[in-house]
């Protein structure tokens, strides 16, 4: 579809706007309108100063890494070098690539860090995370006044029987279309801003030899390309704070006039996701400024970052999914698989309690999980993480302690199925759903290998 509509657009780009376009604001209202912007002039000056101090303490010390990412099934470097900080035990997922926090100081654990500049910068952080979670807070009950003004003025058009062709061209949202609006509660708002960790950036454009053109605008050289944030809770807000190390060459290149976007500015690009007529917005992006992505204007939306000429930090707030990428979550896991091995009192050794096919399939299952979601993942990348904290280590010798054993009742289930006097279905049974999982395994462990 891609290629496609490339092909079909030619030199022909799609148009898009800046905030020097006459019509930029009313395109924000009407198709952007959960996209909202603070300037750096309204966020408290101390903590500007913690936050930027601790980016630059973090590139000082080399806490910054490229993360190498699978795209339909070859790796790729991403052009921007990540550090991911947050909740202990916290992992985020993005292009088959797991990342683990560093964890923030937090009450209640035992965090050591390498450096105490780098206890000060995660803590730093976390106070911006308690910032934008308020500030994410306000966003929503603005949003949803707004939202509620809307559909008490949609009601007295309707009686009114007029303007009903206008509302439809201004695009008005599809709770006022139903007419049916559901105030949130507390814990509605809560759990859409509650962030758990943030994906922190860099980027220092003059050090990359190449950078991928924006396709659909022309907008220029793109530093992240189009894309929807993934693993995120649903309609949860997305805070960004961004802090590029702009100097007096590239505020005088704000000065001159220029067709498009100012090249040597960073900005945030806006799409609606596969709509060729709404024009796209490129909002330029100073020390310090602050941008939410509310409700569902990331699955609606599509979003890429634009280069400018200086380096370039951001902190990047996100409600990740914990559902199944915690360290909680995947003991228990463990935990629920070695509940079918157990030890003869008497001899020590191991047995299954059940060979049941159910049984046998969640066990390998859990096995697989723990092996290339977790231990791979982290030994693959994770372990650069040592030049923060060690917090891993012990979490990581656990799981494989536990994977270990898991290999044991794998070793089991195959001498229990060798052995004639097992009753045919049920030995076909088993056999049958596990060595689906076992060649899963195998072709897995193939990949992991070359790469």
């Amino acid at each position: 579809q891609k290629k496609k509509l490339l092909e079909e657009l030619g030199e022909n780009r799609l148009p898009y706007l800046t905030p020097a376009d006459a019509d930029f604001h009313q395109l924000w209202k009407t198709k952007y309108s959960k996209l909202i912007f603070r300037k750096s002039d309204t966020v408290p000056e101390e903590l500007h100063q913690m936050v930027q101090e601790s980016f630059l303490t973090l590139r000082e010390h080399n806490c910054f890494f490229q993360d190498l990412v699978r795209i339909k099934g070859k790796d790729f470097l991403t052009p921007v070098s990540r550090i991911l900080i947050g909740n202990p035990g916290c992992t985020y997922k993005y292009l088959n690539t797991r990342l683990f926090t560093v964890p923030w100081p937090t009450e209640g654990y035992d965090i050591k860090y390498c450096s105490p500049q780098i206890h000060d910068a995660c803590k730093a952080l976390k106070r911006l995370n308690d910032y934008l979670h308020i500030e994410a807070v306000k966003a929503l009950q603005g949003q949803n006044l707004f939202e509620t003004k809307e559909i008490k003025d949609t009601t007295v058009i309707d009686r009114e029987q007029s303007f009903a062709t206008s509302l439809t061209e201004q695009g008005s949202v599809s709770k006022v279309q139903s007419g049916v609006f559901v105030p949130e509660d507390d814990r509605s708002l809560k759990n859409r801003t509650s962030y758990n960790l943030t994906l922190l950036n860099y980027m220092d454009p003059l050090q990359m030899l190449y950078l991928k053109q924006e396709p659909y605008f022309g907008m220029g050289n793109m530093a992240v390309s189009w894309h929807h944030d993934e693993n995120l809770v649903e309609r949860s807000v997305v805070a960004v704070y961004s802090y590029s190390c702009e100097d007096s060459a590239i505020e005088e290149s704000n000065e001159q006039e220029l067709e498009g976007r100012d090249p040597a500015v960073w900005h945030v690009g806006l799409k609606v996701a596969w709509d060729i007529e709404t024009p796209g917005l490129a909002v330029p992006l100073h020390q310090g400024d602050i941008y939410l992505m509310l409700d569902d204007l990331n699955m609606t939306h599509q979003h890429c970052v634009l280069a400018g000429l200086s380096p370039r930090f951001s902190s990047t707030h996100r409600v990740a999914d914990s559902s199944r990428g915690t360290l909680e979550y995947i003991l228990g896991r463990c935990e629920l698989a070695l509940q079918n091995l157990q030890t003869d009192s008497d001899s020590m050794a191991l047995s299954l309690k059940s060979l049941e096919a159910a049984v046998v399939q969640q066990v390998e299952e859990i096995h697989n999980e723990v092996e290339f979601e977790w231990l791979r993942q982290f030994w693959f990348q994770g372990k650069r993480y040592l030049k923060c904290t060690d917090w891993w280590l012990k979490p990581m010798a656990k799981l494989e302690e536990f994977w270990r054993k898991m290999e044991i009742m794998t070793s089991l289930v195959l001498s229990e199925v060798r052995k004639e006097q097992r009753i045919e279905e049920q030995r076909n049974e088993t056999i049958s759903c596990f060595l689906l999982l076992l060649k899963e395994r195998q072709k897995l462990r193939k990949e992991w290998t070359a790469r």
